[in-house]
């Protein structure tokens, strides 16, 4: 069966069904939040009797605890973590473990009643594919994707979270601090945090303290860059990038970052002029479509060419970077210097 976090975290309020569960998904901490409410609602865990741990590693050994029994406690939890196999064969899969894959599929398959009833086993992985085992979890115990969040759904966890807290911010705010720091849960909470103690108890939380007090990241500094230099505003576009060099960003990677957005607003150039979908050909995530409008206002501020020209410039300041002819600092400063004098 195939459940969401949300409904998951229901479940926890209450006892966790007794089942095979596999968790996996991008969005880390919400899943190990999880993970940490099943060992709370577990209760007493003692490592090694009723408490195991496995990964690759000891990924053979599954089996084998399984079947031992929690010697002076009821059941028993079993995290299977990061063990890498749920996935397809293939030539660089090795036989052994295609071999153990098929071993811990078939007793699961045949055992299932019997590890119900003695034990929580919960498989947790960073990603998975659709292989036999997982076909298995699916047809008889509950599979959970973690994705990252859509900006909505992150937007309604952190107003709860400020909520309780007694703090006021508008959802328009909130979509603004996802927008410049991304919708990695982890992130956005300690930014919240530090949002939540500055504003204090019955304050409000304003777009000029996120500016002032948020780490925005690297994407989302470039995007204000780029709206700049499409507004020929030369001084504010070299200070943002003196602002990146200054917070330690490495050079290189800010030459990368701009040379990928440049090469976005081009595909919306291509995709619009061909009557395409532009979040198919920016090939967007479910949790990115808010950027679609966002790339799409940008890029009016350059024509297709004056694009096309910006990505060559920035492909031959490496080639000559790489020679050691040119400072890459001096080189993106003189690109954005010609693009604002035009």
């Amino acid at each position: 069966m195939i459940t969401t976090p949300e409904q998951l975290e229901k479940k926890l309020k209450q006892n966790l069904p007794k089942s095979i569960y596999l968790l996996y998904g991008e969005e880390s901490f919400l899943l190990e939040s999880c993970l940490k409410k099943i060992k709370r609602n577990f209760g007493e865990l003692i490592n090694g009797i009723n408490y195991i741990q496995i990964y690759e590693n000891n990924i053979d050994e599954l089996i084998q605890n399984i079947e031992t029994p929690a010697f002076g406690y009821e059941n028993k939890l079993i995290i299977v973590k990061n063990s890498k196999i749920f996935e397809r064969g293939g030539k660089n899969k090795s036989k052994e473990k295609e071999k153990t894959v098929d071993l811990i599929n078939d007793y699961i398959k045949n055992n299932e009643d019997n590890i119900k009833e003695n034990c929580l086993l919960i498989f947790v992985e960073d990603s998975v594919e659709k292989n036999k085992l997982y076909n298995t979890i699916e047809k008889i115990g509950i599979v959970c994707n973690f994705e990252r969040l859509k900006p909505n759904q992150a937007c309604a966890r952190l107003n709860n979270i400020c909520n309780a807290y007694k703090v006021k911010v508008s959802n328009a705010d909130l979509n603004y601090l996802i927008e410049s720091c991304g919708t990695n849960m982890q992130v956005l909470i300690n930014e919240i945090r530090k949002l939540i103690e500055y504003a204090g108890e019955n304050g409000t939380i304003k777009k000029i303290d996120i500016d002032n007090l948020c780490i925005k990241q690297m994407e989302a500094v470039i995007f204000d860059l780029t709206d700049n230099l499409g507004k020929k505003q030369i001084r504010k576009s070299l200070e943002i990038l003196d602002n990146l060099i200054y917070s330690k960003e490495p050079i290189q990677k800010i030459l990368v970052t701009l040379y990928n957005h440049f090469k976005k607003l081009y595909i919306i150039k291509i995709a619009i002029e061909q009557n395409e979908d532009i979040a198919e050909s920016l090939k967007l995530k479910p949790n990115q479509m808010f950027l679609t409008s966002k790339y799409k206002t940008q890029s009016e501020y350059f024509t297709k060419e004056e694009l096309r020209k910006i990505i060559q410039k920035l492909i031959d300041l490496d080639a000559n970077y790489k020679q050691g002819l040119i400072d890459l600092n001096l080189g993106l400063k003189t690109i954005l210097c010609e693009n604002c004098s035009k």
